[in-house]
C-alpha cells in the first residue's frame, strides 16, 4: 500500500458531505448496527479473492473499531491493517479496504441505509421497524429488502445520526428534527412514543437543484408552463408555491430561484436548509432550536426580520408555517420581491391557511387579507398523482378581493395532464395584464407566453 493510500482520509458518503467538503472526522465509536456490511465490488487486482465476495463479519468490525477508539485514531487503511494484525487477522489489501468501508459506514455513514441514501432516485427513506424500510423514488413508497438486526440497532442508528447533527435523542427527549451534514433532513421518534420500534425518517436533499428544463422533461412543468414561470420571474411578481406533502414544492422553488438574474441578491430563511438554487448570490439563514437550558432559540420569524436588514432583492421563506407570515407579508408590502411555499390541499384553501397562520401572531382577519391582497400576486399549485407518483403543476391562480374584502384565488391557467397545455381560466386576463405591464409593454399589446 503506497504512502498516498496510507495517509488518505476516509471521506464521508456524498449525502453526508457539505458542498465543497473534502472529508470528515470520525464521530467516535457508535453502537453496533447489528448487521454485516458487504465489501465493495472487487477490482481487477482482487479477482479471485474470496474475502471480497464475503460479508465483513460484524465481530471483526467491532474489534477493529474498539482498538481505534482506544487511541482516537481515524480509520485509515494503515491503521485498520495494524488493528487487524493486533487481532491476529492478516488480510490482503482488498480485505483491509472492505473493513475500512464497513467502518466508514459505521462512523460517518448511515449503516445499512447508506446505499439507499446514495441512490440518486431516492427522495425519502423511512424506517418503521427493523424489517420495514421504505423508500420513495418518485413512484410512491416501496418496501425494500434492507433491514436491521433488531429494534436496538434502529435506535442506535437514530441516536448516532442525531449526535452527528449535534442534537440529543434519548428517553428524556424522545424525538428529534434536525439537518445532517450535507442537507439530509432527519426526524426520529423513540419508543414508547413510537409504539414498537424507533421510527426514522430521512428526507434527502440533493446538492444540485433540478433545472426548469429538467422539470419540463420530467413532466412536472409543461412547455407553456415554463414560459409562464420565466415571465413570472422576469416580472418580479411575488408568489407562493402550494401543495401537499411531497408534491415537489421545494424542488420547483429551487429551480425557479436558479433563473433569477445573477445581479440580484437572494435571502433564504428556512427551518431546514433544503433550497439549493444554482445562483451566484445566495445568503442562507436557518432556524436553531433551544439548547438544553431552553435558551438560544432562533425562529423563522427572527430570520425574516434579520433578512430585511441584509439588503435582499428577493426574500424567500422556505415554508410558511407560523407567525412569520405576518413579517413576510409586511416585507412584500415595502417594495421587496419575494416568494415561498405553503402546505395546502388545494389552491382555494391557501387564503384560509394563511389566515390561520396569521392569527398565531395576533393579526386579525381583515388585516391579514389587506396585507395579502397587496403583497402577493400569483399562486402556483402542485399535485402528486398517487398512482404514478408524478408531481406536476396543476394550477396557476391570481389573488383578488371579493365584495366582502376577503382575498380569494381565481384560476388563471389549469393543467389537466402532465406536460399538456393549460386551459385558461377567469383569472387569465389579470395574470396576462400583470406579466405584460411588468415587462414594460402596454396591457393592450399582451404577452408572448
Amino acid at each position: 500500500m503506497n504512502g498516498t493510500e496510507t495517509n488518505r482520509r476516509i471521506a464521508p458518503p456524498s449525502w453526508a458531505r457539505e458542498p465543497g467538503e473534502a472529508g470528515a472526522r470520525g464521530l467516535g465509536p457508535p453502537p453496533d448496527s447489528g448487521r454485516a456490511c458487504r465489501a465493495p465490488a472487487p477490482g481487477p487486482e482482487a479477482a479471485g479473492s474470496s474475502w471480497q465476495r464475503q460479508p465483513v463479519p460484524p465481530s471483526l468490525v467491532d474489534a477493529v473499531r474498539l482498538r481505534l477508539a482506544e487511541t482516537g485514531a481515524e480509520p485509515t487503511p494503515a491503521r485498520v491493517a495494524a488493528a487487524l494484525r493486533a487481532e491476529g487477522r492478516l488480510l490482503g489489501d482488498a480485505g483491509v479496504l472492505a473493513v475500512v468501508t464497513a467502518l466508514r459506514s459505521e462512523l460517518v455513514g448511515a449503516g445499512p441505509l447508506e446505499p439507499l441514501l446514495a441512490d440518486p432516485a431516492v427522495t425519502d427513506v423511512l424506517v418503521t421497524a427493523p424489517d420495514r424500510v421504505w423508500v420513495d423514488r418518485g413512484r410512491g413508497l416501496e418496501l425494500t429488502d434492507v433491514g436491521f438486526a433488531d429494534a436496538a440497532a434502529v435506535r442506535a442508528l437514530a441516536q448516532r445520526l442525531a449526535a452527528v447533527a449535534g442534537r440529543r435523542l434519548d428517553d428524556a427527549r424522545p424525538w428529534v428534527d434536525a439537518r445532517l451534514p450535507g442537507g439530509t433532513r432527519l426526524h426520529a421518534v423513540l419508543p414508547p412514543v413510537a409504539v414498537g420500534s424507533t421510527c426514522l425518517s430521512l428526507r434527502v436533499v440533493r446538492p444540485r437543484a433540478f433545472g426548469l428544463t429538467g422539470l419540463v422533461a420530467a413532466g412536472t412543468v409543461s412547455p407553456g408552463g415554463e414560459r409562464l414561470l420565466r415571465a413570472l420571474l422576469e416580472a418580479r411578481l411575488s408568489f407562493l408555491v402550494s401543495g401537499g406533502a411531497g408534491a415537489g414544492k421545494t424542488t420547483l422553488l429551487s429551480s425557479l430561484l436558479s433563473l433569477v438574474d445573477p445581479a440580484e441578491r437572494i435571502l433564504l430563511a428556512e427551518d431546514s436548509a433544503e433550497l439549493r438554487p444554482e445562483h451566484p448570490h445566495v445568503v442562507r439563514l436557518e432556524t436553531r432550536p433551544p439548547n438544553q437550558e431552553g435558551t438560544g432559540r432562533v425562529t423563522l420569524r427572527d430570520l425574516v426580520r434579520q433578512a430585511l436588514r441584509m439588503r435582499p432583492d428577493r426574500l424567500v421563506v422556505g415554508e410558511v408555517r407560523g407567525p412569520e407570515v405576518t413579517d413576510l407579508l409586511a416585507a412584500l408590502n415595502t417594495g421587496h420581491s419575494g416568494c415561498g411555499t405553503v402546505h395546502a390541499n388545494a389552491a382555494a384553501d391557501v387564503p384560509a391557511r394563511l389566515e390561520a397562520l396569521g392569527s398565531t401572531a395576533g393579526l386579525d382577519r381583515a388585516a391579514l387579507h389587506s396585507q395579502l391582497a397587496a403583497a402577493l400576486s400569483v399562486l402556483i399549485h402542485l399535485v402528486r398523482d398517487r398512482r404514478t407518483g408524478l408531481r406536476r403543476i396543476a394550477e396557476m391562480h391570481v389573488l383578488e378581493r371579493d365584495g366582502t374584502g376577503l382575498v380569494t384565488t381565481v384560476p388563471a391557467a389549469v393543467w389537466g395532464t402532465a406536460g399538456g397545455e393549460p386551459v385558461l381560466g377567469p383569472g387569465w386576463p389579470r395574470l396576462n395584464r400583470l406579466l405584460t405591464v411588468s415587462a414594460g409593454a402596454s396591457p393592450e399589446e399582451g404577452g408572448t407566453w
